[in-house]
């Protein structure tokens, strides 16, 4: 697929600035999860597999890749979410100490294993295919989007997911930090921190047909959860053409939760 001319008609059509055809592209989820051509994906736990991973990519994607989504996410704070235990008197500093003194350090080695460290391992290994990518297709260079969550920012405790919202904040910062570091690779490194979306993490579970229903209240300007379009759009954009002048940059598909909240953004 060659791009037309900058400033050419032709190169302002939906499917030029948005067309993904191009892509050759790595998706984790579910832990640290290989997706590539196999479906429902295996859990790839140490660097070993994520070694074993790339050079199997490698063998049949000679070209490299052109994108690498770290989609995995784990939210492990079972002893102190407000789902399954009562909130604290937030003006009792006695009842604030008990409650989230419950919280399990396996929990935090747990969040930031997946939420963090996996994805470091899996751009750094990525690196040399998506490099290679980038000379493939005149006027698009290869990207990492890391796929981190407004919990990064807000500055409550997501309904008692502290250690989560710190895994993910600690992601954040490793991106602007990837980013810097790729950036004479000419590969790429955006974010995007999504809100409150109807997922097995955040609804408890998913139905046959793979889909998650959200029963709880939303708190955003937009009145409503995350669609699968929102999050569609969002990495269309990023792994398009159109979003090959962003780098270092984090995306909101939140429905303006950090709006409406106390956050830093």
């Amino acid at each position: 697929m060659a791009f037309a001319k900058p400033g050419t008609n032709i190169d302002l059509q939906s499917s030029k600035i948005f067309g993904v055809s191009h892509v050759v592209a790595v998706v984790t989820g579910g832990g640290m999860m290989e997706l590539y051509n196999t479906g429902p994906g295996k859990i790839i736990p140490k660097k070993d597999e994520i070694k074993k991973l790339v050079d199997g990519i490698s063998n049949e994607e000679p070209n490299g890749i052109q994108l690498l989504v770290n989609n995995a996410g784990i939210a492990r704070d079972y002893a102190t979410e407000f789902a399954g235990n009562p909130a604290p008197d937030f003006q009792d500093p006695r009842a604030i100490s008990e409650h989230f003194w419950k919280s399990d350090p396996v929990s935090w080695q747990q969040n930031f294993t997946t939420n963090c460290m996996g994805g470091y391992f899996m751009s750094i290994a990525f690196l040399p295919l998506l490099a290679r990518g980038c000379d493939v297709i005149p006027g698009y260079s290869s990207s990492v989007v890391n796929v981190t969550s407004n919990s990064a920012f807000l500055k409550n405790t997501t309904r008692g997911h502290i250690s989560y919202g710190a895994s993910k904040a600690a992601f954040v910062h490793l991106s602007r930090m990837l980013a810097h570091l790729f950036s004479q690779t000419k590969v790429r490194v955006n974010m995007i921190a999504p809100g409150t979306f109807p997922t097995e993490m955040t609804a408890g579970g998913s139905g046959p047909d793979q889909k998650s229903k959200l029963t709880r209240a939303v708190t955003n300007a937009v009145g409503r959860a995350g669609h699968e379009i929102d999050m569609a759009a969002t990495i269309l954009f990023l792994a398009g053409r159109g979003g090959t002048f962003y780098t270092a940059q984090t995306l909101f598909p939140d429905g303006g939760e950090t709006l409406v909240e106390a956050a830093s953004v």
